[in-house]
Formats: structure tokens, C-alpha cells, sequence
């Protein structure tokens, strides 16, 4: 059984929308679009009178090496978001089919599920935040399509051992697929599990630009997957996902030069991690700092609300995570610059010294 025939039907055999780039390429006089001849002003040579690739070759070229795939296994998009929406879409109907998540996790999951009226089943982290591979499988049906599994998971850090992944692949294969969320794996030992898809079609991987790479506000992210999901998804894919400037910073940070300053900062946040999560355990009202294996640390607090509020007094913006399940008493911080990281352990302690 294919993965694809776990998907709509008329999806599959839907007619896609065929756009003015997509029919025609090359040529010097390009009359065949209704764009503007000219370009605008402060352009600098983008040409963004023009519409752009929808899979511009050169950054798919530069993100399949990039993360070890073929071109054809791989489809960037508007961030990761933008895959998991067209995933739900295309494998989920209506009112009948369900996405399995385990909370807490990544939100987004279970709101485009939602949004296209599919059932989220949930199936809860163990109280170490570990994945219950058991329970997953357990509470597998006919009509769940996909599986998402968050690695490091946000907002708790945890990883999830390679073995869970491939066992998962291997019970879910012709039943659902796995959909594995790797935006924080660079700051990982772990690594990717992207080199699996070509023994397993029903893997797909999501990447981001906006952790290591420092790209948020460009919005670039990837899926990975077997071939003919990606052509799938092409199919009800917007025709212009990416706008030139976006495509432009992401070949400038995928450059060499780029790629050794993310290096770089990567390394300063992995050391930073540790440091802040040796210096949160010796502070009066921490109860507990989660393992982390992400650019974040998930901190248990005796008053975590007088602790956000005393942080956002001082200027400091955390994300209060209390209305997930298991963290009701957490802040998840970010890891920041050395400096910004003192400033946050500094505010912490002059109001643990407060009478």
C-alpha cells in the first residue's frame, strides 16, 4: 500500500492550479504573467515585479544538501506551519479522519486539524515528558491520518530517541503517516531522522529556518518526505509561496559564510543552555529546570505568574506555558545572548532577595 492512498481521493486526482511561471520559463520579453514592467522603487535588483519560483532551484538545491535528501523530497514553504497545514488538508477530511498529537506540544498541530474539521486524539506525554510509544499505538484508528511527533519537543525540550521513531515508522506503515517536527534538532545531539524516508514513505520531516538559522521573520521552512507526497502537496500549494527578499536571506545565510556564524551560535547557545540551567537550579523558588535539548529551558517555579510579572517589570518577555498540560507551574525562557541570559538570572534573584 502506498502512502498516497492514505490521502483524499480528490486530492489526488484533483486538476492544480497551473500558474503563469509554472507554464512558461525563460525568454527576455515575459508578457505572459500581468506583471508590472517595471520594478519598484528601492528594488536593488531583486525583480520583484516579477512573481517568483515556486520552488526557487537554487534554495532547494542548497536545503536538500543541506539536510541530506533529494530535491524531489523536499518542498519549502512559508515556515513549517504553512507543511502542516497542507498536510492536514491533504490527508484529513472533513468530519472524518484525526490527527494523533501528544500534549503539551507545538499548538499548531491541533489548530489546523481543527480548522479543517478533523478530530486531534490526544495521547498524553508520560509525566517525564517522554513519549509513550505503547499508548500511541494503542490508540491508533482507521481514521488517523497522520501522527505528529514533536523532537525536541516544545514547549518541554525532551527529545525522543530515534528507536521510538523507527518503531513508530514501522507499526504505522499502510495505517497513518509520521510526521516528525525536528525545528529545534540542531540544537540536538541526536540528529535527524530525515535519512529514513527512503526506507519508509510514510515519514515526513519538518524543518525550519527560524531557530539556528535566525531567518523567523523571513519565513522559510521545509518538508521532507517521500517524493510523491511532495508532489502531492504541490498540488494545493499557494502557486507564490515565497517572496524574493525571503528566498534572497535564505541563500545569504545558507552561503559559506553564513553557515559558519550559525555554527557559532549555535555553539554559544548550547554552552549558554547549560550555564542557565545550572545558575536557574541555585535560585530561591525554582522548583526544577527540565531537561532540554532545545534552545529554550522549561522552569518550574514555586509562583511562576509573580515570576513572569517581576521578568516583563524588567523588561524581559518569557512565555508563560501554565495553561499546558503538566507545566502548570512553568515559564519556558529562551536561550539569549550571555548578556540578555544574566540579565534574566540577575531579575530573578534581586527578587528572590526581596523581603
Amino acid at each position: 500500500m502506498s502512502v498516497l492512498d492514505l490521502a483524499r481521493a480528490e486530492i489526488r486526482a484533483m486538476q492544480p492550479y497551473s500558474s503563469a511561471r509554472m507554464e512558461a520559463s525563460g525568454g527576455q520579453v515575459l508578457l505572459n504573467a500581468n506583471e508590472s514592467a517595471w520594478a519598484p522603487a528601492g528594488d536593488d535588483g531583486l525583480g520583484c515585479n516579477r512573481y517568483p519560483d515556486p520552488q526557487p532551484a537554487a534554495l532547494v538545491e542548497a536545503l536538500a544538501g543541506l539536510y541530506g535528501v533529494r530535491r524531489e523530497q523536499l518542498l519549502v514553504g512559508r515556515g513549517s506551519d504553512e507543511a502542516i497545514d497542507l498536510l492536514v488538508r491533504a490527508f484529513c477530511r472533513a468530519g472524518a479522519d484525526a490527527i494523533l498529537i501528544q500534549p503539551p506540544t507545538f499548538g499548531m498541530y491541533a489548530v489546523c486539524a481543527r480548522i479543517q474539521n478533523a478530530t486531534v486524539i490526544e495521547v498524553p506525554l508520560a509525566d517525564d515528558f517522554t513519549l509513550d510509544v505503547d499508548a500511541m499505538l494503542a490508540a491508533i484508528t482507521p481514521t488517523v491520518k497522520l501522527v505528529f511527533v514533536c523532537t525536541p519537543n516544545n514547549p518541554s525540550g525532551q527529545g525522543v530517541p530515534r528507536a521510538s521513531i523507527e518503531r513508530l515508522l514501522q507499526e504505522l506503515a499502510g495505517r497513518a503517516l509520521l510526521v516528525v517536527d525536528e525545528a529545534y534538532v540542531e540544537f540536538a545531539d541526536g540528529g535527524s531522522v530525515a535519512d529514513l524516508i527512503d526506507d519508509h514513505d510514510n515519514l515526513a520531516v519538518l524543518r525550519t529556518m527560524s531557530k539556528a538559522w535566525a531567518l523567523a521573520g523571513a519565513r522559510i521552512g521545509c518538508l521532507l518526505a517521500n517524493a510523491g507526497v511532495i508532489a502531492l502537496l504541490r498540488r494545493i500549494m499557494a502557486p507564490y509561496p515565497l517572496p524574493l527578499p525571503c528566498v534572497a536571506a535564505a541563500l545569504a545565510v545558507l552561503s559559506p559564510a553564513g553557515q559558519a556564524a550559525a555554527r557559532e551560535h549555535l555553539a554559544v547557545v548550547r554552552a549558554q543552555r547549560s550555564s542557565m540551567c545550572a545558575a536557574m537550579l541555585q535560585l530561591p523558588g525554582v522548583r526544577a529546570v527540565l531537561p532540554s535539548e532545545a534552545n529554550f529551558l522549561a522552569v518550574r517555579f514555586a509562583d511562576a505568574g509573580a515570576a513572569y510579572r517581576r521578568l516583563l517589570a524588567a523588561g524581559i518577555v518569557v512565555r508563560d506555558v501554565r495553561r499546558y498540560p503538566k507545566l502548570g507551574d512553568a515559564l519556558r525562557i529562551t536561550i539569549g545572548t550571555p548578556a540578555e541570559n544574566k540579565r534574566v538570572l540577575d531579575v530573578l534573584q534581586e527578587a528572590a532577595s526581596c523581603p
